[in-house]
This record gives C-alpha cells, structure tokens and sequence, in this order.
C-alpha cells in the first residue's frame, strides 16, 4: 500500500511531436518486451486515442483488505498536476493505468461469499507510468508526453529518448502473426469451462424464477474457459488488434500474469468535469464481408434482427436506466441526459446495441471525486443487471468462480484525473500457464435458455480463435 503523503508531487507535463509514420502492431511487439508494458488500444478500430507505455515507477495494488477506496485516494492523490486549474491538454497525460477487478463490488455493496476465488488476482492493480506514447487516431499524429517532479529517476530528455528509441525499433521490426484457423462449430469443447450446459441451463431456470418473483428484472450471467498455454500472452494481444480489433481493447504485464482485453465498450470517460458511459445490450454474430455474398446477406438478416429485437430493446432500456439513475449520485443535478437511446454498431464478428448516457461533474481533478465515482458506478450495470445489487448477490450465488478481471474495468486515469475506462468484457488472463476467457450475456424473462447459451459461444468465439492460433500446436 502506498503510505500517505503530507504533500503531493508535483508533476510538469512535456509534451512533444513525433515526425513520421507510426506502426501501431510493431510499436505494440515493441512495447510488450519491456518492463511491465501497458497497451491501450493500438489499432486502427481505437475512436480517439491509443496509449503506449512501460517501466512504472510506482505501483498501488488492493489484494484484500478493508477500505479500497480510501487506499486508492490516497494512491492517485500522490501525483497532481502543477497549475491543474489552469491547464489545457487535448491529448492524455501520464498517469495510472490498470484494472479494477469485478470483485472490487463485494467491498462497496454487502454481498455473500460463495465462488471460488481461484486466480487470487489483486483487486485493483495500477501502476504509475511518467512517459507514455499518445498516437491520435483523428489526426494520425503521434506524442510523447512525460513528467517532470522532484526525485525522478530521469530526466525529461531520458524519458524523450526511450520513448524515441522504441518507436526507432518498431519502425525496423517485421512483425509476423499467426493466421486464422478455420472455426470448429462447437469451440467450447475444445475447452475446459466452469459449468456444464446442463448447470447452465439449471441455473437460468434460478434465474427466472426470481425474475418472476419480481426479485430481479435482469441478470448478466457468464461461464469460463480454460485450457493449458505455453504461448507468447503478447501474440494474443497484436492477433486479436489485427483479425478482432475493438476500440478499448487493453494489455497490460506482470510478472505474474498478462491481461488481454479486445472490449467493446466504454464504462466511463472523464473529460474535466463531463462524464460518459456507454453500455451495450443486444449482441449478434457478424461475418466478415470478404466471405461473400452469403456473408452480405447472413450480416443484413442480424443487423435488422437485433435492430428490431423487442428482447434487447427492453434489455438496453432497463440498463440505460440504471447508468442514468448511477450517474445521477455523482452529476450536477439536471445535467444528466440521455444522449443516444440505442444505437447499433459493427464490429469485425459481433454486432451490438449501444446507448450512451452523459453528464457534468461538480468539479475537476480530484481523486477523491474520483473515487466517489467509482463508489456510484462500479460495477458497470451491463454487466450485472438490475436491480444492480440484487444482481450482483445472485451472481455471486449462481458463478462458481469470482470473476476476477473480467467485467471490472482497464484504462488509463491521467494526472489531470481525465480517465478512460472499459468493461472489460472480451477479455484473457494468462497466468500459471494457463490462459482464461469469459463470456456470458443478459438473461431477461422471455430469455430462450438455449439462444443464451449460444450468444456467450458466439461471444467466445474470437477469444479462443485467437487463444487455438497462438498456440504452439493451434490447439488447445
């Protein structure tokens, strides 16, 4: 735990251009061999920005213990921002990037403890970065951004100069990936999960059943994957940017495990004092168009399915609800809105249904504003259900494993307390030798069992795509 400070660090913000291309795959090999490497983003899906990064010079993880917030206040509180009040920046600034752990939930709401914590993974791990590559996906232009504070290891024009000298070598590297392998029709039995579908289906038979006692109106339900991996945990990072890229997608490296994610979707942007959150409901399988014209028409019939879905209309709206009624906690009042009630959006296997809700903060750099919103949102509610804590509580009876990372959140909370976080769905964690993927989806009363089933296979499918050609063999 980091101890407390009786004065921050104050942090200069250099910024400085980057002349010529960059390869955002071979910049991300690049990066991925240095100490602790961070990626957020790093392919050409990635809406505004992607953040390159390695060798953190401080760290703040929550394993298990009381009080994390109050642990991470004190943790964000020890960088700020010289002159925040009066600083300008239109592109992210050093900072933390990390994870929250969907577990993270069982200290702010009064849950049970029933699943098996197996992968033991810290609760919230952020490590400090003080020099980052900022590439512009608007713009096409490239950054370096670094800190400049009392007691650093190295001076500005050394971080300059690393940060340099990595973008020089992506520029000479030939990057090579595995290819695709043809998709088996079942993936799962290719894998070890944590349930049968007959323990599946039995447990949304429980699932109804309290969403017709009126106990729940939704529960996000999931399964796990697992299978034995000897790879490079990197190789599944750069093969899902190229054949399933996603504009949050995220790894980040420890000595003790890697974390991959290729989500989808937003769970919160902070941009000084306006607020964002996007959640998704509503998901159908996509092909890629070079198939042909089959593929053409297979994509059209989904796109107007899910478009027209009453299932996943009544899905989305109850969720939008939730992250209205979230935000309301934490935004001045009145300036909580609605900004897009449903959208449908392509992705290179799935199609989703999005809205997004937005609003303004009572202020600006503040970590403990920061942490109170957190304690407001966390977990997002696309991810549990709603009511959100009657949700969480059956999740918690119903999923034999804590779920660890997958549906916390991985991003980046700049020195400026700017943030962006996702859901991280769509996710692997490579630890012990072993490589983990989950998935599950909204279970709703008219839910048909077996369709449900299906969509967390369909979900799945890119995640072990990727985990079968990175292996050694192609298999698992």
């Amino acid at each position: 735990m980091i101890p407390a400070v009786s004065e921050p660090i104050l942090c200069r913000v250099h910024i400085r251009p980057v002349s010529g291309d960059i390869a955002l795959l071979s910049l991300g090999r690049i990066i991925s061999r240095q100490v602790q490497p961070a990626i957020l983003g790093g392919n050409l899906s990635v809406e505004n920005f992607s953040l390159f990064c390695a060798c953190p010079v401080d760290c703040f993880e929550f394993c298990d213990d009381s009080h994390p917030l109050e642990q991470l206040q004190t943790a964000l509180a020890k960088y700020r921002l010289e002159n925040a009040a009066s600083s300008s920046n239109s592109i992210p600034l050093p900072g933390w990037i990390g994870y929250f752990s969907y577990d993270l939930g069982r200290y702010l709401e009064c849950l049970p403890s029933h699943a098996k914590d197996d992968l033991r993974m810290p609760i919230i791990h952020l490590a400090f970065y003080d020099a980052i590559i900022v590439y512009n996906h608007n713009t096409g232009q490239a950054h370096l951004a670094a800190l400049e504070y009392t007691g650093q290891k190295e001076s500005v024009q050394q971080k300059f100069a690393r940060l340099e000298q990595w973008i020089a070598q992506s520029q000479e590297l030939i990057l090579e990936l595995p290819p695709r392998l043809p998709r088996t029709n079942k993936p799962e039995l290719a894998f070890q999960t944590n349930m049968t579908q007959a323990n599946y289906m039995h447990s949304l038979e429980r699932i109804g059943r309290h969403i017709l006692d009126g106990d729940v109106y939704q529960i996000n339900f999931s399964q796990r994957f697992e299978c034995p991996f000897q790879a490079d945990a990197a190789t599944l990072f750069l093969w899902q940017n190229t054949y399933n890229p996603s504009p949050y997608a995220a790894y980040l490296s420890t000595n003790e495990r890697a974390i991959v994610s290729a989500s989808p979707e937003l769970f919160l942007q902070i941009r000084g004092q306006d607020i964002l959150t996007r959640p998704i409901k509503g998901t159908r399988p996509r092909r890629m168009c070079e198939c042909g014209q089959d593929a053409v028409e297979f994509n059209r019939r989904q796109y107007e399915e899910l478009l027209s879905s009453e299932k996943d209309k009544a899905e989305l709206m109850m969720i939008t609800d939730l992250q209205r009624n979230d935000l309301a906690r934490i935004c001045i009042p009145g300036t909580r809105h609605v900004r897009h009630p449903r959208k449908i959006e392509a992705y290179p296997t799935v199609f989703h249904a999005y809205s997004e809700v937005a609003g303004t903060l009572p202020r600006a750099n503040d970590p403990k504003l920061f942490c109170d919103i957190l304690r407001a949102t966390f977990p997002g509610g696309s991810i549990t259900g709603a009511p959100k804590i009657r949700a969480m509580q059956l999740i918690e009876e119903l999923e034999p494993i804590r779920r660890g990372v997958y549906t916390g959140c991985i991003g980046h909370i700049g020195i400026n307390f700017d943030a962006t976080l996702n859901i991280a769905i769509r996710s692997i964690v490579v630890q012990d030798g072993r490589v983990y993927a989950q998935t599950g989806g909204g279970i709703v009363a008219d839910s048909d069992p077996q369709a449900e089933w299906d969509e967390t296979l369909v979900k799945a499918g890119a995640l072990l795509d990727c985990i079968r050609a990175v292996s050694h063999n192609g298999t698992c």
